[in-house]
């Protein structure tokens, strides 16, 4: 194997394979990154088994070959290069030799032929949708996901599709997020796709052109052109969430969102006694007033917002709060509350593609 190439797109090749590389696994081949390089084009694959992901750069090659390098290594020598052109080539004892200017690495690589081969995917079923509209539905769900693995189906996003509308649904048992977006297809899709998967493909996503995605019945393929995402898909049922979020309110809020967050944010910073974050809502008239008590101190906040119904007093964890409001869009909110111990519904007052569920914490006193 012999090529050249310019180090800034070998660097950013690298960094995208490199997303798959997880250095959990016992298999010493998954530490690596397998580069391919035939046909003028540097295929860069690196995986975990359950993530995959498949980078192609255009290169200059002189010859053929396959190897594999350890992915952490590789990725800072060529970071540190000096921004020319990279030559990269297989000498004696197994080992490729890396020149740039008057640099010179030696590194040992890893046989090809054990770095396990990507599931195979027929492409003929495809979704296609807005790369930038994908990622913004990531973002918005993504945080909600559990973090625990004792219900394994929930640490990922449910992928639903029906009636040219996509939703993507997330819930931890505390809150749910819901992105939804018209999307010009016919498909109905339902599937579970890992939260660690959408973790990297939220950062490969670009702002510009589509992303055609695949599913099988136990994978998942992103395809950007000249790079391909694949990860196993989450087995088991997801919740039925539409039963979850309720659809009768007793009160309505409305407030400018930025206000609410920032009064939140600075109530929390005395609610960090313990692991309950406990914030209290007490709403009346116009008024919003925000307060907390703990070992540290007490806070009050006031803001201004429109109420319609009855006053309602009710506590919540800050954190859970403070997620939701921060990626949330537009200026103006929308919050419906039912009673002191049912969820609180959040949603944009202009747009309605977003739905937030967020449970109460019970009070003594409730």
């Amino acid at each position: 194997m012999k090529f050249t190439c310019e180090k800034n797109k070998l660097q950013e090749a690298i960094s995208i394979a490199q997303k798959a590389v997880t250095g959990k696994s016992t298999m010493p081949i998954l530490q690596g990154i397998l580069l391919n390089a035939e046909k003028d084009m540097l295929t860069l694959i690196g995986s975990d088994i359950d993530l995959s992901i498949e980078t192609k750069v255009n290169v200059n090659i002189e010859e053929s070959g396959k190897v594999v390098v350890d992915a952490k290594l590789f990725g800072e020598i060529i970071r540190k290069l000096p921004n020319s052109i990279v030559e990269i080539k297989t000498v004696d004892n197994n080992c490729i030799e890396i020149t740039c200017n008057k640099s010179k690495f030696t590194l040992v690589h890893l046989d090809s032929e054990d770095f396990p081969s990507l599931p195979e995917i027929n492409e003929d079923k495809i979704f296609v949708i807005d790369q930038k509209k994908l990622k913004n539905m990531i973002k918005g769900t993504i945080f909600a996901i559990a973090q625990d693995e004792t219900r394994p189906i929930l640490t990922g996003v449910l992928f639903e599709a029906k009636e040219k509308k996509l939703n993507l649904v997330a819930i931890d048992g505390y809150r749910l997020a819901m992105r939804s977006e018209l999307v010009d297809n016919e498909e109905t899709i339902s599937a579970v796709i890992p939260g660690k998967t959408l973790n990297e493909v939220v950062k490969i996503l670009e702002d510009e052109g589509d992303v055609n995605i695949t599913f099988t019945p136990n994978h998942i393929l992103f395809n950007l052109g000249f790079t391909k995402i694949i990860s196993r898909l989450l087995e088991g049922e997801f919740i039925k969430y539409s039963s979850i979020i309720p659809e009768e309110f007793n009160l309505k809020v409305v407030t400018k969102k930025e206000e609410l967050l920032e009064a939140i944010e600075r109530a929390s910073l005395v609610a960090k006694d313990g692991n309950t974050n406990l914030i209290k809502l007490n709403i009346e008239d116009d008024i919003m007033l925000i307060t907390s008590n703990s070992q540290l101190g007490n806070v009050r906040e006031e803001i201004n917002i429109i109420l319609q119904g009855q006053p309602i007093q009710i506590a919540f964890n800050s954190k859970y709060l403070i997620d939701v409001l921060k990626i949330m869009d537009g200026e103006e909110i929308v919050m419906d509350f039912s009673s002191s111990i049912s969820p609180c519904i959040l949603k944009n007052k202009e747009n309605n593609n977003s739905i937030y569920l967020v449970l109460p914490v019970r009070l003594a006193n409730s």
